[in-house]
C-alpha cells in the first residue's frame, strides 16, 4: 500500500511557478551562474592589456623581456587556471552539500568571490601578476562548487512539472553573464588599459547580493527532511515555495522516501565506474559533458575578439560586434528555457550540436576564401553567431539535467563529480590549447569540433533516450539492453522494478528495496 500510495502521490504533486519560487532560483543563479559566464568572457575584452601589465612587469621589477610566445602562455595560464580551479571545487561538492546544505553552500562559499575579486582588483596597484592568476584560480573554485550545488539547489526547491524549466535558469544566467562582461568590456565603459582590473573584480557585487539576500530563503525542502529530519522546517519551507494544496502531498512522499532510502548508500566514484548496470549511464555522461567543452564554445568565448579580427572585421567594430553575439546567447538561452518542457531534452542536444557543427565548418571555410570572396567575412561572423545561440539553446544546460536523470539517488553524487571534473578539465585544456592550435592548424582546427559535435549529436541520436516526464526505472529499463543487463541483474544491482521506484522530483528518488 505504500508503494501504490506513493506513486499515486507524485502523479498529483504540481505547483504553479510562485514568486518565491522564482525568486531563489534567481537569486541562486545570480551569484553562481552569473559570474561563471562573467569569467568566461571577461579576459577577452582587456586580454592586450593584461599581456602588456605581464610584459611591463617582467621588464620593470626582474630585468626580464620575455618573448611573444612566453606572454602568450602566461596569457593562456591566467585563462585556463579559471577551469583548474573549478575542476578543484567541482570534487569538493559532495562534502560540503551534506555538512552545509544546498542553500548554506552556496551562502558560504561567496567568501571565494571577495577573496578573488580582492586579487585581481589590486594587482595591478601591487604589480603582482600572481594575483591575477591566483584570483581567477578562486573565482574557479567558486565557480566549481556553484555549477554543481545550483542545479541541485533548483532542482529539489522545484515541483516536478517544472524541473526541467528551472533546470535551465542558470544556463540563461551563464550567458546573461557573458554578455554583461561583453558590455562593460566596451572601451566607453571599462575597456581601457587603467580600468581592467576593476573590471576583473566586480564579481563582488552580485556575490554580494546573494550573500545579503539568499540567507532569507529556506533550504531545500527535500534536504531538510530526508537528511536532518526537521519537519518543521520541511513545512516552512514548502508553505513559502509552493502552493498550499500541495503541502500534505508532497510531505507525505518524502517521508514514504526517507523511510525507503534508510538502507541505501552513496557509492564511490570507483564504484560507479565499475559498475556494468550503469556503464552506458556513465559514458553517455562523459561524452555529453567533454562535447560540451569540446565543441568549440569556450574557443568561441575566450578569444572572440582574435577570431573577429582574424576574420577582417575593422578593429574598431570588433567589440560591438562581440557585444552582439552576447545578446544571442541571451536570446537562445531563453528560448530553450521556454521550450524544454515541450520538445524535450534529446531535441535541444541533438539539434544544438548539429547546428555548432555545421557553423564550425563554415568557419573553416570562409576564412580560407575570404581573402577572395570578401562577402565570406560575414559569413564566418554568422557562423560564430549561431556557434553560440546552437550552444545557448540545449547543449548549456541541458547535460546537467541529463547527468541527474540518468541516475538514482545513491549513484548521483559520484556521477555529478565524474561529470564536473571532465567538464572543468575539458574547459581549461582548450582555454591553454586553443591559441597554439589555431598557430598550428590555422582556421582548419575548426573541423576538430565540427567532428566533435557531430560525434556527440550522432551519439544522442543512437544512444540516449528521451528522459522528458519518464521515472528512474523506465530510463533504467531503457538502458538494461545496451547495458546487456537481465532484469534479475538489474534488481541485484539495485535498479528495481518499476511498480517499486518512483522519481519525484530532480534528483529525489523515492526507492523500495525488494525483500
Amino acid at each position: 500500500m505504500a508503494e501504490e500510495r506513493l506513486l499515486e502521490n507524485a502523479g498529483k504533486i504540481s505547483s504553479s511557478l510562485t514568486k518565491s519560487l522564482l525568486a531563489a532560483a534567481l537569486l541562486a543563479s545570480c551569484g553562481s551562474s552569473l559570474l561563471y559566464g562573467f569569467n568566461l568572457a571577461v579576459v577577452n575584452s582587456p586580454a592586450l592589456y593584461i599581456k602588456s601589465f605581464y610584459n611591463q612587469t617582467f621588464q620593470a621589477k626582474y630585468d626580464y623581456y620575455p618573448d611573444e610566445e612566453q606572454i602568450t602562455i602566461m596569457y593562456s595560464i591566467t585563462v585556463s587556471i579559471f577551469a583548474i580551479g573549478g575542476m578543484f571545487g567541482a570534487l569538493s561538492v559532495g562534502r560540503l552539500v551534506t555538512r552545509f546544505g544546498r542553500k548554506g553552500t552556496l551562502v558560504r562559499t561567496t567568501v571565494l568571490v571577495f577573496i578573488g575579486g580582492a586579487l585581481m582588483g589590486l594587482s595591478r596597484t601591487f604589480r603582482l601578476p600572481l594575483m591575477v592568476i591566483g584570483g581567477r584560480f578562486i573565482v574557479g573554485l567558486h565557480s566549481g562548487i556553484s555549477l554543481s550545488v545550483v542545479p541541485m539547489f533548483l532542482g529539489e526547491i522545484a515541483p516536478k512539472n517544472l524541473r526541467g524549466f528551472l533546470s535551465l535558469i542558470p544556463s540563461i544566467h551563464i550567458c546573461l553573464g557573458v554578455f554583461i562582461a561583453q558590455v562593460l568590456g566596451l572601451h566607453e565603459l571599462l575597456g581601457k588599459e587603467e580600468h581592467w582590473p576593476m573590471l576583473l573584480s566586480l564579481i563582488v557585487f552580485p556575490a554580494l547580493a546573494q550573500l545579503m539576500l539568499l540567507p532569507w530563503f529556506p533550504e531545500s525542502p527535500r534536504y531538510l527532511l530526508i537528511e536532518k529530519g526537521d519537519v518543521h522546517a520541511t513545512l516552512t519551507a514548502l508553505r513559502l515555495y509552493r502552493n498550499q494544496s500541495n503541502i500534505q502531498l508532497e510531505v507525505e512522499e518524502m517521508q514514504e522516501e526517507q523511510r525507503s532510502l534508510n538502507s541505501i548508500q552513496t557509492i564511490s566514484v570507483w564504484r560507479l565506474l565499475t559498475d556494468r548496470c550503469v556503464r552506458w549511464q556513465v559514458l553517455s555522461v562523459v561524452i555529453l559533458n567533454i562535447g560540451m567543452q569540446l565543441s568549440g564554445i569556450d574557443a568561441i568565448w575566450f578569444y572572440t575578439n582574435d577570431i573577429f579580427r582574424g576574420a577582417g572585421i575593422q578593429e574598431s567594430l570588433i567589440q560591438y560586434t562581440t557585444v552582439g553575439t552576447g545578446a544571442i546567447e541571451v536570446i537562445s538561452g531563453i528560448l530553450g528555457c521556454l521550450t524544454i518542457e515541450r520538445v524535450g531534452r534529446r531535441p535541444l542536444i541533438i539539434g544544438g550540436f548539429l547546428f555548432m557543427g555545421i557553423c564550425c565548418a563554415g568557419i573553416t571555410v570562409s576564412v580560407l576564401f575570404q581573402a577572395q570572396v570578401p562577402f565570406l567575412r560575414y559569413i564566418s561572423v554568422a557562423c560564430v553567431v549561431g556557434i553560440i545561440a546552437g550552444f545557448c539553446i540545449g547543449p548549456a544546460g541541458v547535460p546537467f539535467l541529463i547527468t541527474a536523470e540518468l541516475f538514482k539517488q545513491s549513484h548521483r553524487p559520484a556521477a555529478y563529480t565524474v561529470a564536473g571534473c571532465l567538464n572543468w578539465l575539458s574547459n581549461s585544456t582548450i582555454g591553454f590549447v586553443f591559441p597554439f592550435l589555431e598557430m598550428a592548424a590555422g582556421p582548419y582546427c575548426y573541423l576538430i569540433f565540427c567532428a566533435i559535435c557531430l560525434s556527440v549529436a550522432l551519439y544522442t541520436i543512437f544512444i540516449i533516450p528521451e528522459t522528458k516526464n519518464k521515472t528512474f526505472m523506465e530510463i533504467s529499463q531503457m538502458f538494461a539492453s545496451k547495458n546487456k543487463m537481465s532484469e534479475d541483474d538489474v534488481n541485484a544491482n539495485g535498479h528495481l522494478k518499476l511498480s517499486q521506484m518512483n522519481m519525484n522530483g530532480y534528483g529525489s528518488l523515492g526507492i523500495l528495496r525488494e525483500k
